[in-house]
């Protein structure tokens, strides 16, 4: 399987953040317009949200038969106050930065996980988690594209952080199928009518450190339910010609019609009996989306 490497990656410094920026947005113009390889994942039309179901969900995998499957529909008035909630420790190191790639699905980076580089603890989690890879779901239009939704609200992409526990865990694998094995931070991403430089990687989070978590699933095959999900409130921004960047990857491989890579989310699936808790008291007038 060939997977790209991003030039220069292995001379990243913890300060060189920004530099990693343009190397993604980079890559995705020069290297990542098609998959790697061919997969099972097959191209999906450019519909509406309710109807541009990729066929990776029109098959057996959709309907799991699951309690806490992802995504979900986050609505503030559900959502429960809960003060034992702390602020998330987050470590993240460009050294650890591997190469970024074309699943044929989405476009992901992968890191080191040998480590404890770059991770994760606190907020909800009991142990600390060590990132894996960072990917990103968007949609043909600016009106939709996030897996997850806020009071029937989507945004034009969502970034998905990808960890798992290293304490009760020798490896990605084992945790991806076992009990509070995995952890993963959804960041929202807003578009900006200004122009703005390139994509900083130093802001994937956003400076507010409200968030929901909630009990979930994996929202690519095999939905497994060992993820914790801590869905930041706030989004962060991104220029229009960066989601073009996203919007200009394909599906196809070569000698195949183009297809581009859009509307790569999985559709809401019911909260059924789980509970999402939220880090920060709701006002009377909800903050603007």
């Amino acid at each position: 399987m060939v997977r790209p490497p991003v030039p220069g990656w292995s001379h990243l410094k913890s300060s060189g953040l920004s530099l990693l920026a343009k190397q993604i947005w980079g890559t995705l113009r020069s290297h990542l317009l098609r998959p790697a390889r061919w997969c099972s994942q097959v191209p999906c039309a450019q519909r509406r949200r309710n109807d541009a179901l990729h066929p990776v969900w029109k098959g057996p995998a959709s309907v799991p038969g699951g309690t806490r499957q992802s995504p979900i529909n986050i609505r503030w008035r559900d959502s429960v106050y809960d003060p034992q909630l702390k602020p998330l420790g987050v470590s993240y190191n460009a050294e650890a930065c591997l190469y970024v790639w074309n699943t044929g699905y989405l476009f992901q980076v992968e890191f080191d996980d040998s480590t404890e580089g770059s991770g994760i603890s606190g907020g909800p989690l009991e142990n600390h988690y060590r990132l894996k890879q960072f990917h990103f779901h968007w949609g043909a239009v600016n009106e939709w594209g996030s897996e997850h939704m806020v009071d029937n609200h989507a945004y034009p992409a969502e970034l998905h952080l990808v960890h798992w526990n290293t304490v009760k865990y020798q490896n990605y694998t084992d945790a991806v199928m076992g009990a509070d094995g995995l952890a993963v931070v959804g960041v929202f991403l807003k578009d900006m009518r200004a122009a703005l430089g390139p994509f900083q990687p130093s802001c994937l989070l956003p400076a507010c450190q409200d968030y929901w978590t909630y009990p979930g699933s994996l929202t690519t095959p095999p939905l497994s339910e060992s993820v914790t999900w801590i869905i930041h409130k706030k989004p962060i921004e991104v220029a229009q010609d960066q989601l073009a960047a996203f919007r200009s990857l394909l599906f196809s491989v070569p000698g195949e019609e183009e297809k581009t890579m859009v509307n790569n989310y999985r559709p809401l699936q019911p909260l059924m009996n789980r509970k999402v808790r939220s880090s920060f008291q709701a006002t009377h007038k909800r903050a603007r989306l």
